[in-house]
């Protein structure tokens, strides 16, 4: 999960940007008219634009229990779902410990892409791993 950046611009070692936090004004109409077709319950929302993208944030204590991925042509993209880390598949907390000394998942989501496909997400320092849904390593974010 993608943490909303007090700071507003978050920099790789590149200098290049990674995220940066929007004012709803700066979003386009077309991105917030898909977020509240498709999930009319998203309130006190917040920004992002990530990768080109617009990423959407809302819900729970820290304002990122949903977070939904748009194209600016409005396309869904993804929505990750915060989840208790013990909901995991079995094998994600072994992975990590194996091939990330010391690392401790932070959070935990559950991912679906546009075209249904669902995967999990681990955070942990430095990143984000992706699984798929029956806990099969992916890739590193």
């Amino acid at each position: 999960m993608k943490k909303v950046l007090v700071m507003g611009i978050a920099l790789i070692a590149t200098g290049s940007v990674v995220a940066q936090d929007l004012k709803s004004k700066d979003v386009p109409q077309v991105v917030k008219s898909a977020l509240m077709s498709k999930y009319p319950e998203a309130a006190k929302v917040s920004w992002e634009k990530e990768k080109g993208n617009y990423e959407a944030n809302w819900g729970g204590k820290s304002g990122e229990d949903n977070s939904v991925v748009f194209t600016p042509a409005g396309a869904f993209v993804e929505i990750v779902k915060a989840i208790p880390i013990s909901e995991l598949p079995k094998n994600i907390a072994p992975y990590v410990a194996a091939k990330y000394k010391g690392a401790k998942i932070k959070e935990a989501g559950k991912v679906t892409d546009a075209a249904g496909k669902t995967m999990f997400e681990a955070e942990i320092k430095g990143g984000d791993l992706i699984f798929d849904e029956k806990g099969n390593f992916i890739k590193k974010d």
